[in-house]
């Protein structure tokens, strides 16, 4: 039998798949896409978001897509330096988030088929209000 927490689905980055994996619930929507407006990408914008696993491995986040090498995303780094800080746009929302940088942004585009960059909420935003799909 299998326990209704085990069918729990975590998303640590809104817009691809998720994992029932206990030690996801700390990471549930902690980042997302953003395209180059700085708007959140949703998969409903961008289908092949969802092609995108994820999983929480020592220490990374771990993203895999169908015909890329894996990347890994350290999970827990203070967000010290100003400048990968911005402000994205989530629905009508302003949210404040850290860059994940060139790298990741470069291997999501390449998923997405459009420029886009993976953001993190910053430890001092305010929750995300996500908007309906």
């Amino acid at each position: 039998m299998t326990s209704a927490a085990s069918n729990t689905v975590f998303f640590p980055v809104m817009g691809c798949a998720g994992l029932d994996r206990r030690q996801a619930a700390d990471y549930h929507q902690r980042w997302f896409v953003v395209d180059a407006n700085g708007h959140w990408l949703s998969a409903e914008r961008c289908a092949a978001l969802t092609t995108v696993v994820t999983d929480i491995k020592l220490g990374s986040l771990v993203l895999r897509a169908p015909g890329m090498l894996r990347i890994d995303i350290p999970l827990d780094v203070i967000e010290d330096d100003d400048s990968v800080k911005r402000s994205v746009t989530v629905g009508k929302q302003s949210v404040v988030v850290v860059d994940e940088g060139d790298v990741t942004a470069t291997w999501l585009a390449h998923v997405a088929g459009q420029p886009c960059r993976l953001v993190k909420l910053h430890p001092e935003a305010s929750p995300v209000a996500w908007p309906a799909a």
